[in-house]
């Protein structure tokens, strides 16, 4: 998934990206409401994680704007506050869930979790495709039974094509699903992943190129 953490705290907005990245999402971080607006004006995120206090624009401008925007993304509400008030006053302004600091990161990732299968269709419990099989809860994926050892990108480049169901995916969805925003489209890392993952997935080739298009699993 592509998530935004938007945090003041900068040593707290990286340990959360840090957490979830190793956890394959692509993860872009922001440290007050006026960077968050401006990410959200030009990327497409499954999945918001917002700080309530923020300085230049606060938390609750950025929650309404993302509403009013009629935003796909999903809101996971931070706030040192945790009175229900304050909790029904989150909710109320549109997030889909709130949770208080401190907290235990196994916890916001399993909300992250939780969100992302809401932004999007839900995805069955094991993928499988072609000989393939994916566990998104185990991190696992084998080929006619043989277990293959993935990166996170390449595990997470592999999931959106199993996604996709026989569709072309283009490299343009890929890196904004599998990367973040410091990634550079011009590199050619979209294409350099899939060539590893046909090298780790074996034979026959299973990710078809579809020139001028993006890649499929048929």
């Amino acid at each position: 998934m592509r998530v935004l953490v938007v945090e003041d705290e900068r040593i707290l907005a990286d340990a959360i990206a840090e957490w979830l990245r190793d956890e394959t999402h692509a993860v872009d971080t922001a440290n007050d409401g006026e960077a968050a607006l401006e990410r959200l004006a030009v990327n497409d995120y499954d999945v918001v994680i917002l700080d309530r206090d923020l300085p230049r624009v606060h938390g609750d401008d950025v929650c309404r704007e993302l509403v009013d925007s009629k935003s796909t993304a999903r809101v996971l509400m931070l706030t040192a506050a945790g009175e229900i008030g304050d909790r029904v006053a989150g909710l109320s302004l549109g997030a889909d869930d709130y949770l208080a600091k401190p907290f235990a990161f196994a916890e916001l990732s399993a909300r992250v979790q939780a969100l992302g299968r809401r932004a999007r269709p839900a995805l069955p419990p094991v993928l499988r495709r072609a000989g393939i099989t994916l566990d998104p809860a185990r991190r696992e994926v084998y080929r006619n039974g043989r277990y293959v050892p993935l990166s996170n990108k390449e595990f997470a480049v592999l999931c959106e094509l199993l996604r996709a169901d026989g569709a072309v995916v283009s490299s343009e969805r890929l890196l904004e699903k599998a990367w973040d925003e410091h990634a550079d489209p011009f590199t050619g890392v979209v294409r350099l992943t899939v060539l590893k993952l046909r090298r780790k997935l074996g034979d026959p080739p299973v990710v078809l190129t579809v020139p001028g298009a993006g890649y499929r699993i048929p």
